[in-house]
């Protein structure tokens, strides 16, 4: 039987028991787990991996919960500035954007950058105007407007500081999906608002292939949640497909190197989820936990949060 899976995550960092009501834990569950069915049920219908991934973070972008589309960080302006990049394994072909504002779905753009563009990375304005001759949905200002959002964003102003997600504690919000379908081809996607309160036109790690996202059928698909200047500078994702390839070790041990060892030793944190050319699904993180959810074939979604296995 040819293997075939998808695992999705929400963001990583401070996220304990003690900071979550069981609604709220539930409602992220369900987010999860919608997001991972909506790209289960096109893998298992034969979909290919770029559809998969990308129905996959569009449901978790139409969900406020996530900093990503709808639920998205406000700027030091009061604005929203989204960034989201989408890659596939066996042409190594990758789109991405970069600042957008009132795109609805950022990986949509980013995917119709790489299929309809000669570019792989547009930003700001550009972008936009991109997406408008390309007939890409945008909302008003007020779609991406949630009232938690809006008070994170104005303690952080009151105090100066640029915020990881929200105040207790730190939370690198960001979406992504990975998966493998039933032609044995890999893709990968991520997408995120960035950090609240940014200012000058910051830029993580999520639409740089290589560092946020990375996608090879001779190796894995990445998509990466974290303090995107520490990603950026190790370029996790392809830094594991290069140990991959190039030293011949598991998927497993790949990420192990990479997470909880190479990104701890110079103050990287957070984590990301992968799939190889085999099926073989990991999620690892140096956090404290990570929204998180995995399909493997017909079996059941398995979804976590905490520092569970």
């Amino acid at each position: 039987m040819k293997n075939f899976g998808i695992a999705i995550h929400g963001g990583a960092g401070t996220i304990r028991p003690s900071l979550m009501t069981p609604e709220k834990e539930a409602a992220y569950k369900k987010g999860l787990n919608d997001a991972l069915t909506a790209g289960h049920q096109i893998l298992k219908s034969g979909g290919t991996s770029l559809d998969a991934v990308e129905a996959a973070v569009i449901s978790l972008e139409n969900c406020p919960l996530f900093n990503a589309g709808r639920g998205s960080v406000f700027t030091n302006t009061g604005k929203h500035e989204m960034d989201a990049s989408i890659m596939r394994g066996d042409s190594l072909e990758a789109g991405a954007c970069a600042g957008v504002s009132g795109v609805k779905n950022p990986v949509t753009l980013a995917r119709t950058i790489m299929e309809k563009s000669e570019h792989v990375l547009l930003c700001n304005k550009g972008a936009e105007e991109f997406a408008q001759q390309s007939g890409i949905q945008f909302e008003p200002e007020t779609y991406f407007h949630d009232d938690f959002r809006y008070n994170q964003w104005q303690e952080a102003l009151k105090e100066g500081v640029i915020q990881l997600d929200h105040s207790e504690g730190k939370k690198f919000g960001t979406v992504g999906a990975v998966a493998l379908d039933l032609a044995g081809n890999l893709a990968a996607a991520t997408s995120t608002g960035g950090m609240t309160n940014k200012k000058w036109g910051r830029i993580g790690d999520s639409p740089i292939p290589g560092s946020g996202t990375y996608a090879n059928n001779n190796t894995c698909a990445i998509s990466c949640t974290g303090h995107g200047e520490f990603f950026i500078r190790a370029v996790v994702a392809y830094d594991i497909s290069c140990l991959m390839e190039y030293k011949g070790v598991s998927l497993e041990e790949a990420c192990r190197i990479v997470v909880n060892d190479k990104l701890v030793k110079f103050g990287g944190e957070g984590g990301l989820i992968a799939i190889d050319k085999q099926g073989n699904i990991s999620l690892p993180f140096n956090s404290e936990g990570m929204y998180r959810g995995h399909i493997s074939n017909n079996d059941s979604a398995i979804i976590r949060i905490y520092g569970d296995n």
